[in-house]
């Protein structure tokens, strides 16, 4: 399990960096995602829709508050539209991270684990345990980011990645964005709402899990 949490680590550690690379420069916070998204909603609908998935899919590259952007869609596009549309964004993040990494991850992974024991018990953990991590990825920040990689490094088998993923996500966006749908400027308490249900219910699962491999492992 260590050389797995190892790199893991060290992979929400380069999206950190991103992250706050990004806040010190400005790019792409949520008051100007929210300005370009008002901006985009009086041309096209379609347009708007293509914004948001655009700005989905660059997290994979440039942390950009998620849960947030998700609310957004539901608030400018309404439900369920904006949910299919936060949908698409996010599968098309996590799909480039795990292409990416399937092409040129273990590579990397060898640069850092070098022990061929550990490489292979990396591995193994990660097809072990991988499917209960991505499901539950959703409970932090770059957490999704993280596990697409590790997918993609490990080879873990598309499909099987696909369908974990889409069910951690598929809950996630449609509670964030019939939250936004139904919120406003004058009551955005929906919002809030769903942002305490869906962290405490990932949260939850993230204890859940950990006790059972404790157990399993005593």
């Amino acid at each position: 399990m260590r050389p797995l949490i190892k790199v893991m680590l060290i992979l929400l550690a380069v999206f950190s960096a991103l992250f706050i690379l990004g806040r010190v420069f400005g790019i792409l916070t949520i008051d100007n995602i929210r300005l370009w998204l008002e901006w985009a909603s009086h041309i096209d609908l379609l347009f708007l829709a293509c914004l948001i998935i655009a700005l989905l899919a660059v997290d994979m590259f440039i942390t950009i508050p998620t849960l947030s952007l998700t609310l957004l869609a539901g608030y400018f596009l309404g439900f369920p539209l904006g949910a299919l549309t936060a949908l698409l964004g996010t599968s098309m993040a996590v799909g480039i991270g795990y292409g990416l990494s399937r092409k040129w991850g273990e590579r990397i992974i060898r640069k850092i684990i070098k022990d061929q024991t550990q490489l292979i018990d990396l591995k193994d953990t990660f097809h072990t345990h991988g499917h209960i991590m991505i499901s539950l990825a959703r409970a932090a920040p770059m957490v999704p980011e993280v596990c697409a990689c590790m997918a993609g490094a490990t080879k873990m088998a598309f499909g099987r990645y696909s369908l974990f993923h889409l069910v951690g996500t598929v809950p996630y966006v449609l509670i964030a964005a019939y939250a936004g749908s139904i919120s406003s400027v004058d009551d955005p308490m929906p919002a809030i709402y769903a942002v305490i249900l869906l962290y405490s219910v990932g949260w939850i699962g993230w204890w859940v899990f950990q006790r059972h491999r404790k157990r399993i492992q005593n």
